[in-house]
């Protein structure tokens, strides 16, 4: 698992770290070129941000999760800085995935369009009445993406989850369920789709209502 840090702001001591995982088919240097760290530079925002490179096998592994964990997120914390952890679509995923088996330490989660789960496990929450409704019934071992609703239906032990995501997302019908279960400060819904220009905005978004 490789990462690369961006120091955002020459001599200032970043108090806070942002670890932020790649959707598909997508690499660490995304982030730079979509601005990720000009954001940050330009704002003066003493912010560390670690952008990580994940192979497509390394989303569904829960091998990651571990390498994740010792890797990148113990050093974060052993450093004392304020840990976030964040995602984009899958990325998303695998940070819900990652905060809810080692929720320990995190001071919180920002998701950007994230993927949710399949269409019919979507449908299924939505038709029971939405998340608050939603029974998760008995659970089979390989069942992660209900396994991962059933943590979201309860919060247990989970950091604070902060969401953003675009009004035209292909995935927003699961995007507005977990909202619904958010505070309404902890939302973020523009006009746009599943691309960058919209993740970049909602980043700039984060940025000036988080860390003013």
């Amino acid at each position: 698992m490789r990462s690369l840090l961006s120091a955002a702001k020459a001599g200032a001591a970043a108090t806070t770290q942002m670890i932020w995982l790649p959707g598909a088919y997508q690499c660490a240097r995304d982030f730079l070129q979509a601005g990720f760290a000009q954001a940050v530079i330009d704002r003066y925002t003493p912010l560390d941000l670690t952008f990580i490179d994940l192979e497509m096998q390394h989303l569904a592994d829960r091998g990651a999760l571990q390498r994740l964990r010792f890797d990148i997120v113990l050093p974060a914390l052993a450093s004392g800085a304020s840990v976030w952890l964040a995602g984009i679509s899958l990325g998303g995923s695998l940070a819900l995935h990652y905060a809810s088996s080692y929720p320990d330490g995190l001071a919180g989660l920002f998701l950007v369009a994230p993927y949710l789960g399949n269409r019919m496990l979507i449908a299924e929450i939505a038709s029971a009445g939405g998340l608050a409704a939603w029974e998760p019934g008995e659970l089979a071992e390989a069942d992660s993406e209900r396994r991962l609703w059933r943590h979201l239906k309860t919060r247990a032990l989970l950091p604070s989850i902060f969401l953003g995501y675009g009004r035209d997302d292909r995935f927003s019908s699961a995007h507005s369920l977990l909202a619904k279960a958010l505070p309404p400060d902890a939302i973020d819904v523009i006009e746009g789709g599943h691309e960058w220009r919209t993740w970049s905005k909602l980043w700039e978004n984060f940025l000036d209502s988080r860390f003013k």
